[in-house]
Protein backbone atom coordinates (compact mmCIF):
# COMPACT_ATOMS: atom_id res chain seq x y z
CA UNK A 1 0.00 0.00 0.00
CA UNK A 2 1.24 3.48 -0.80
CA UNK A 3 1.63 6.12 2.20
CA UNK A 4 -1.42 8.11 0.36
CA UNK A 5 -3.74 5.01 -1.52
CA UNK A 6 -7.09 6.39 -0.97
CA UNK A 7 -6.61 9.77 -1.00
CA UNK A 8 -8.68 11.66 -3.55
CA UNK A 9 -7.24 14.40 -4.84
CA UNK A 10 -9.02 17.12 -7.73
CA UNK A 11 -6.26 19.05 -9.19
CA UNK A 12 -8.29 22.24 -11.46
CA UNK A 13 -5.02 23.74 -11.90
CA UNK A 14 -3.03 24.24 -14.58
CA UNK A 15 1.01 24.57 -15.91
CA UNK A 16 3.40 24.46 -12.94
CA UNK A 17 2.43 25.55 -9.14
CA UNK A 18 -0.88 23.57 -8.83
CA UNK A 19 0.12 20.51 -10.89
CA UNK A 20 3.43 20.16 -9.43
CA UNK A 21 1.74 19.91 -5.84
CA UNK A 22 -0.77 17.46 -7.60
CA UNK A 23 2.14 14.95 -9.03
CA UNK A 24 3.77 15.07 -5.35
CA UNK A 25 0.78 13.59 -4.03
CA UNK A 26 0.01 11.13 -7.06
CA UNK A 27 3.45 9.76 -6.66
CA UNK A 28 3.01 8.68 -3.07
CA UNK A 29 -0.31 7.12 -3.78
CA UNK A 30 -3.11 9.72 -4.08
CA UNK A 31 -5.86 9.24 -6.79
CA UNK A 32 -5.90 12.66 -8.66
CA UNK A 33 -8.45 13.44 -11.52
CA UNK A 34 -6.36 16.68 -13.22
CA UNK A 35 -9.53 18.86 -14.77
CA UNK A 36 -8.37 20.02 -18.32
CA UNK A 37 -10.17 22.28 -20.60
CA UNK A 38 -11.24 20.63 -23.64
CA UNK A 39 -9.63 20.53 -27.09
CA UNK A 40 -5.86 21.95 -25.95
CA UNK A 41 -5.79 20.80 -22.61
CA UNK A 42 -3.24 22.06 -20.31
CA UNK A 43 -1.25 24.85 -21.35
CA UNK A 44 2.27 22.48 -20.16
CA UNK A 45 1.26 19.86 -23.09
CA UNK A 46 2.93 22.44 -25.27
CA UNK A 47 5.66 24.06 -23.48
CA UNK A 48 9.50 23.63 -24.40
CA UNK A 49 10.29 20.60 -26.18
CA UNK A 50 8.09 18.48 -27.94
CA UNK A 51 7.82 14.75 -28.91
CA UNK A 52 5.02 13.80 -31.53
CA UNK A 53 3.09 16.85 -30.47
CA UNK A 54 2.93 16.65 -26.81
CA UNK A 55 5.59 18.08 -24.56
CA UNK A 56 7.88 16.03 -22.59
CA UNK A 57 7.67 18.06 -19.52
CA UNK A 58 4.15 17.07 -19.28
CA UNK A 59 5.29 13.05 -19.12
CA UNK A 60 6.36 14.36 -15.63
CA UNK A 61 4.21 16.33 -14.50
CA UNK A 62 1.07 14.57 -15.34
CA UNK A 63 2.23 11.04 -14.49
CA UNK A 64 0.06 8.78 -12.23
CA UNK A 65 -2.68 11.34 -12.77
CA UNK A 66 -6.17 11.10 -14.29
CA UNK A 67 -7.49 13.48 -17.03
CA UNK A 68 -10.85 14.15 -17.39
CA UNK A 69 -12.20 17.21 -19.59
CA UNK A 70 -14.68 20.31 -18.24
CA UNK A 71 -15.41 23.28 -19.20
CA UNK A 72 -15.58 24.79 -15.82
CA UNK A 73 -17.13 27.83 -17.49
CA UNK A 74 -20.25 26.17 -18.34
CA UNK A 75 -23.17 24.96 -15.37
CA UNK A 76 -22.69 21.37 -16.99
CA UNK A 77 -18.91 21.39 -15.71
CA UNK A 78 -19.34 23.11 -12.50
CA UNK A 79 -22.15 20.78 -11.39
CA UNK A 80 -19.19 17.92 -12.39
CA UNK A 81 -16.71 19.66 -10.35
CA UNK A 82 -19.37 19.91 -7.39
CA UNK A 83 -19.84 16.11 -7.50
CA UNK A 84 -16.17 15.64 -7.80
CA UNK A 85 -16.14 17.68 -4.83
CA UNK A 86 -18.33 15.55 -2.99
CA UNK A 87 -15.99 13.07 -2.12
CA UNK A 88 -12.90 14.51 -2.84
CA UNK A 89 -10.33 14.77 0.28
CA UNK A 90 -8.36 17.62 -1.51
CA UNK A 91 -9.10 20.08 -4.04
CA UNK A 92 -5.93 21.77 -5.94
CA UNK A 93 -6.24 25.31 -7.73
CA UNK A 94 -4.10 27.78 -9.08
CA UNK A 95 -6.34 30.63 -10.86
CA UNK A 96 -6.08 34.33 -9.92
CA UNK A 97 -7.99 34.55 -6.96
CA UNK A 98 -12.24 35.23 -7.17
CA UNK A 99 -11.65 33.04 -10.06
CA UNK A 100 -13.44 29.85 -8.70
CA UNK A 101 -16.32 31.71 -6.93
CA UNK A 102 -17.53 33.56 -9.90
CA UNK A 103 -17.86 30.16 -11.18
CA UNK A 104 -19.96 28.87 -8.12
CA UNK A 105 -16.81 26.94 -6.89
CA UNK A 106 -15.44 29.24 -4.13
CA UNK A 107 -14.49 27.96 -0.78
CA UNK A 108 -17.31 28.93 0.73
CA UNK A 109 -19.58 26.83 -1.36
CA UNK A 110 -17.49 23.90 -1.65
CA UNK A 111 -17.07 23.46 2.44
CA UNK A 112 -20.91 23.83 2.89
CA UNK A 113 -21.05 21.13 0.38
CA UNK A 114 -18.24 18.58 1.38
CA UNK A 115 -16.75 19.83 5.12
CA UNK A 116 -14.32 17.40 4.63
CA UNK A 117 -12.91 19.21 1.47
CA UNK A 118 -9.06 20.38 2.10
CA UNK A 119 -8.43 23.13 -0.63
CA UNK A 120 -4.93 24.11 -1.68
CA UNK A 121 -5.31 27.90 -3.41
CA UNK A 122 -1.68 28.77 -5.10
CA UNK A 123 -1.33 32.93 -6.23
CA UNK A 124 1.02 34.70 -6.48
CA UNK A 125 -0.03 37.49 -4.33
CA UNK A 126 -2.33 35.32 -2.16
CA UNK A 127 -6.05 35.33 -2.08
CA UNK A 128 -5.97 38.90 0.33
CA UNK A 129 -4.06 41.84 0.51
CA UNK A 130 -3.81 44.82 -2.32
CA UNK A 131 -1.99 43.12 -4.69
CA UNK A 132 -4.77 40.03 -4.40
CA UNK A 133 -6.36 40.83 -7.72
CA UNK A 134 -2.56 41.21 -10.02
CA UNK A 135 -1.61 38.44 -12.24
CA UNK A 136 1.13 36.63 -10.81
CA UNK A 137 3.62 34.39 -12.50
CA UNK A 138 6.50 32.66 -10.45
CA UNK A 139 9.43 34.78 -12.29
CA UNK A 140 7.24 38.03 -10.12
CA UNK A 141 7.27 35.70 -7.43
CA UNK A 142 10.88 34.84 -7.31
CA UNK A 143 11.53 38.97 -7.62
CA UNK A 144 9.38 40.10 -5.22
CA UNK A 145 10.43 37.54 -2.83
CA UNK A 146 13.95 38.69 -2.71
CA UNK A 147 15.21 35.89 -4.61
CA UNK A 148 16.03 37.40 -7.90
CA UNK A 149 17.81 40.59 -6.38
CA UNK A 150 20.86 38.23 -5.35
CA UNK A 151 21.27 36.02 -8.19
CA UNK A 152 24.12 37.10 -10.74
CA UNK A 153 26.99 39.21 -10.79
CA UNK A 154 27.50 42.37 -9.00
CA UNK A 155 26.94 45.39 -10.54
CA UNK A 156 25.23 43.14 -13.61
CA UNK A 157 21.54 42.94 -14.74
CA UNK A 158 19.92 40.52 -12.06
CA UNK A 159 19.49 37.38 -13.57
CA UNK A 160 16.62 33.95 -13.10
CA UNK A 161 17.14 30.92 -11.76
CA UNK A 162 17.32 28.66 -14.96
CA UNK A 163 14.20 26.62 -13.78
CA UNK A 164 10.58 28.00 -12.47
CA UNK A 165 11.54 27.71 -9.12
CA UNK A 166 8.84 30.38 -7.23
CA UNK A 167 6.19 27.93 -8.95
CA UNK A 168 8.18 24.78 -7.52
CA UNK A 169 8.54 26.50 -3.90
CA UNK A 170 4.67 27.23 -3.67
CA UNK A 171 3.88 23.88 -4.74
CA UNK A 172 5.92 22.29 -1.86
CA UNK A 173 4.55 24.78 0.64
CA UNK A 174 0.99 23.66 -0.99
CA UNK A 175 1.91 19.90 -0.19
CA UNK A 176 2.85 20.59 3.36
CA UNK A 177 -0.06 22.47 3.64
CA UNK A 178 -2.27 19.57 2.60
CA UNK A 179 -0.35 16.84 4.42
CA UNK A 180 -0.61 19.25 7.81
CA UNK A 181 -4.26 19.98 7.41
CA UNK A 182 -5.23 15.88 6.64
CA UNK A 183 -3.53 15.18 9.64
CA UNK A 184 -5.83 17.67 11.75
CA UNK A 185 -8.43 16.34 10.19
CA UNK A 186 -7.70 12.58 10.94
CA UNK A 187 -6.08 13.33 14.52
CA UNK A 188 -8.24 15.87 15.61
CA UNK A 189 -11.22 15.41 13.97
CA UNK A 190 -11.21 18.98 12.66
CA UNK A 191 -13.18 20.05 9.33
CA UNK A 192 -11.56 20.29 5.89
CA UNK A 193 -9.91 24.14 5.67
CA UNK A 194 -8.42 25.94 2.89
CA UNK A 195 -4.62 26.62 2.15
CA UNK A 196 -3.42 29.86 1.03
CA UNK A 197 -0.24 29.83 -0.77
CA UNK A 198 1.61 32.95 -2.51
CA UNK A 199 3.98 32.39 -4.95
CA UNK A 200 6.19 35.18 -3.43
CA UNK A 201 6.04 33.76 0.16
CA UNK A 202 7.49 30.93 -0.64
CA UNK A 203 10.20 32.42 -2.08
CA UNK A 204 10.49 34.95 0.88
CA UNK A 205 10.35 31.58 3.19
CA UNK A 206 13.94 30.95 1.89
CA UNK A 207 15.44 33.83 2.43
CA UNK A 208 17.45 33.06 5.70
CA UNK A 209 18.68 35.75 7.23
CA UNK A 210 17.78 38.37 5.32
CA UNK A 211 15.22 40.23 7.38
CA UNK A 212 16.94 40.03 10.55
CA UNK A 213 20.04 41.48 8.90
CA UNK A 214 18.35 44.59 7.51
CA UNK A 215 16.47 45.38 11.08
CA UNK A 216 19.36 44.97 13.00
CA UNK A 217 22.25 46.27 10.81
CA UNK A 218 20.37 48.25 7.95
CA UNK A 219 22.10 45.46 5.42
CA UNK A 220 20.92 45.43 2.33
CA UNK A 221 22.51 41.67 1.02
CA UNK A 222 23.66 42.11 -2.50
CA UNK A 223 24.28 39.92 -5.31
CA UNK A 224 27.75 38.28 -4.87
CA UNK A 225 28.14 35.85 -8.33
CA UNK A 226 29.33 32.18 -7.05
CA UNK A 227 29.96 33.16 -3.55
CA UNK A 228 28.13 33.34 -0.35
CA UNK A 229 28.76 36.39 1.92
CA UNK A 230 29.24 36.26 5.07
CA UNK A 231 30.08 32.60 4.57
CA UNK A 232 33.99 31.67 4.43
CA UNK A 233 35.40 30.08 2.36
CA UNK A 234 32.53 28.73 -0.18
CA UNK A 235 33.11 29.55 -3.80
CA UNK A 236 33.34 28.36 -7.36
CA UNK A 237 37.21 28.41 -8.42
CA UNK A 238 39.03 27.59 -11.84
CA UNK A 239 41.24 24.89 -12.56
CA UNK A 240 43.84 24.64 -15.35
CA UNK A 241 41.67 23.25 -18.35
CA UNK A 242 39.17 25.75 -17.65
CA UNK A 243 36.37 24.32 -15.61
CA UNK A 244 35.58 24.86 -12.30
CA UNK A 245 35.19 23.29 -8.96
CA UNK A 246 32.60 23.96 -5.69
CA UNK A 247 34.49 24.26 -2.80
CA UNK A 248 32.49 24.46 0.52
CA UNK A 249 35.41 24.93 3.59
CA UNK A 250 33.84 27.38 6.09
CA UNK A 251 33.28 24.57 8.60
CA UNK A 252 35.98 25.33 11.00
CA UNK A 253 37.59 21.98 11.25
CA UNK A 254 37.32 21.46 7.26
CA UNK A 255 38.95 24.86 6.63
CA UNK A 256 41.80 24.02 8.26
CA UNK A 257 41.94 20.33 6.46
CA UNK A 258 41.66 22.66 3.07
CA UNK A 259 44.69 24.79 4.25
CA UNK A 260 46.43 21.26 4.69
CA UNK A 261 45.50 19.99 1.52
CA UNK A 262 46.79 23.08 -0.64
CA UNK A 263 49.88 23.17 1.14
CA UNK A 264 48.86 26.52 3.11
CA UNK A 265 49.57 25.76 6.71
CA UNK A 266 49.68 29.29 7.58
CA UNK A 267 46.78 30.37 6.95
CA UNK A 268 45.60 26.78 8.74
CA UNK A 269 47.22 28.24 11.64
CA UNK A 270 46.27 31.63 12.19
CA UNK A 271 44.73 32.19 14.87
CA UNK A 272 42.24 34.79 13.18
CA UNK A 273 41.21 32.15 10.99
CA UNK A 274 39.62 29.92 13.59
CA UNK A 275 36.37 30.84 13.26
CA UNK A 276 33.82 31.95 10.36
CA UNK A 277 33.85 35.76 11.00
CA UNK A 278 37.35 36.00 11.55
CA UNK A 279 37.52 34.33 7.85
CA UNK A 280 35.19 36.54 6.49
CA UNK A 281 37.17 39.19 7.46
CA UNK A 282 39.99 38.03 5.19
CA UNK A 283 37.79 35.84 2.59
CA UNK A 284 39.39 37.72 -0.51
CA UNK A 285 42.99 36.52 0.78
CA UNK A 286 41.45 32.84 1.39
CA UNK A 287 39.86 32.40 -2.19
CA UNK A 288 42.67 33.83 -4.22
CA UNK A 289 45.06 31.02 -2.47
CA UNK A 290 42.75 28.48 -2.79
CA UNK A 291 42.04 29.39 -6.64
CA UNK A 292 46.12 29.95 -7.13
CA UNK A 293 46.41 26.52 -5.81
CA UNK A 294 43.14 24.48 -8.30
CA UNK A 295 44.48 26.85 -11.46
CA UNK A 296 47.38 24.97 -11.09
CA UNK A 297 45.82 21.02 -11.23
CA UNK A 298 43.20 19.84 -13.92
CA UNK A 299 38.99 19.68 -12.33
CA UNK A 300 39.46 15.91 -11.82
CA UNK A 301 42.87 16.15 -10.21
CA UNK A 302 41.32 18.67 -7.69
CA UNK A 303 38.23 16.94 -6.78
CA UNK A 304 40.26 13.91 -6.52
CA UNK A 305 42.47 15.40 -3.78
CA UNK A 306 39.98 17.39 -1.73
CA UNK A 307 38.02 14.46 -1.64
CA UNK A 308 40.65 12.39 -0.09
CA UNK A 309 41.12 15.57 2.30
CA UNK A 310 37.66 15.05 3.21
CA UNK A 311 36.75 18.75 2.22
CA UNK A 312 33.22 19.00 0.35
CA UNK A 313 34.23 19.52 -3.37
CA UNK A 314 31.82 19.21 -6.19
CA UNK A 315 31.69 19.60 -10.03
CA UNK A 316 29.26 21.66 -11.71
CA UNK A 317 26.94 18.93 -13.27
CA UNK A 318 24.76 19.39 -16.75
CA UNK A 319 22.20 17.46 -17.45
CA UNK A 320 24.84 15.40 -19.51
CA UNK A 321 26.36 14.75 -16.41
CA UNK A 322 23.60 13.86 -14.36
CA UNK A 323 22.36 11.15 -16.99
CA UNK A 324 25.26 9.04 -16.55
CA UNK A 325 26.27 9.97 -12.89
CA UNK A 326 26.44 7.09 -10.11
CA UNK A 327 24.53 8.44 -7.29
CA UNK A 328 21.89 9.53 -9.53
CA UNK A 329 21.58 5.65 -10.88
CA UNK A 330 22.01 3.62 -7.75
CA UNK A 331 19.46 5.89 -6.13
CA UNK A 332 16.65 5.35 -9.02
CA UNK A 333 16.56 8.99 -9.65
CA UNK A 334 16.68 8.74 -13.45
CA UNK A 335 14.45 5.87 -14.32
CA UNK A 336 12.22 4.74 -17.58
CA UNK A 337 9.16 5.42 -17.66
CA UNK A 338 6.07 4.35 -19.75
CA UNK A 339 4.48 7.27 -21.82
CA UNK A 340 0.73 6.92 -22.94
CA UNK A 341 2.29 6.14 -26.55
CA UNK A 342 3.88 2.91 -25.29
CA UNK A 343 7.10 4.37 -25.98
CA UNK A 344 9.60 5.10 -22.93
CA UNK A 345 11.32 8.17 -21.36
CA UNK A 346 13.85 8.68 -19.16
CA UNK A 347 12.76 11.25 -16.69
CA UNK A 348 13.28 12.14 -12.86
CA UNK A 349 12.91 9.44 -10.26
CA UNK A 350 10.98 10.30 -7.09
CA UNK A 351 11.73 11.83 -3.90
CA UNK A 352 11.89 11.76 -1.10
CA UNK A 353 12.55 8.20 -0.53
CA UNK A 354 10.22 6.45 2.33
CA UNK A 355 11.54 2.95 3.86
CA UNK A 356 8.16 1.34 3.94
CA UNK A 357 6.25 3.34 1.46
CA UNK A 358 8.31 4.79 -1.18
CA UNK A 359 6.78 6.84 -3.79
CA UNK A 360 6.13 5.39 -7.53
CA UNK A 361 5.28 5.91 -11.34
CA UNK A 362 2.41 4.03 -11.41
CA UNK A 363 1.13 5.08 -15.01
CA UNK A 364 2.04 7.39 -17.67
CA UNK A 365 0.64 10.68 -18.24
CA UNK A 366 -2.76 10.79 -19.31
CA UNK A 367 -3.80 11.44 -23.24
CA UNK A 368 -5.89 14.46 -23.06
CA UNK A 369 -9.72 13.15 -21.45
CA UNK A 370 -8.74 9.85 -21.30
CA UNK A 371 -10.87 9.52 -18.80
CA UNK A 372 -14.06 11.50 -19.41
CA UNK A 373 -16.32 9.18 -20.40
CA UNK A 374 -15.30 7.57 -16.56
CA UNK A 375 -17.47 10.43 -15.03
CA UNK A 376 -20.49 9.23 -16.85
CA UNK A 377 -20.90 6.93 -13.89
CA UNK A 378 -21.67 9.15 -11.65
CA UNK A 379 -19.35 10.33 -8.47
CA UNK A 380 -15.73 9.91 -7.95
CA UNK A 381 -14.82 6.98 -10.95
CA UNK A 382 -13.07 3.76 -9.82
CA UNK A 383 -9.68 3.60 -10.82
CA UNK A 384 -9.35 0.40 -12.39
CA UNK A 385 -6.66 -1.44 -15.01
CA UNK A 386 -8.73 -0.12 -17.59
CA UNK A 387 -9.06 3.84 -16.54
CA UNK A 388 -5.55 3.87 -15.39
Amino acid sequence: MKALEGLKVLELGQLIAGPFAGKTLAEFGADVIKVEPHGVGDPLRKWRLLRDGTSVWWEVQSRNKRSVCLDLRSAEGQDAVRALALEADVLIENFKPGTLEGWGLGWEQLHALNPRLIMLRISGYGQTGPYRDKPGFGVLGEAMGGLRHLTGEPGRVPVRVGVSIGDTLAALHGVIGVLTALHHRTAHGGEGQFIDVALYESVFNIMESLVPEHDAFGAVRERAGSALPGIAPTNAYRCIDGQYVLVAGNGDSIFRRLMRAIDREDLETDPDLTHNDGRVRRVEEIDAAIEAWTKTRSRDEVLAVLDGAGVPVGRIYSVADIATDPQYLVREMIVESPTSDGRTLRVPGVVPKLSATPGAIAHAAPRLGQHTADLQRGGWPARTACTA
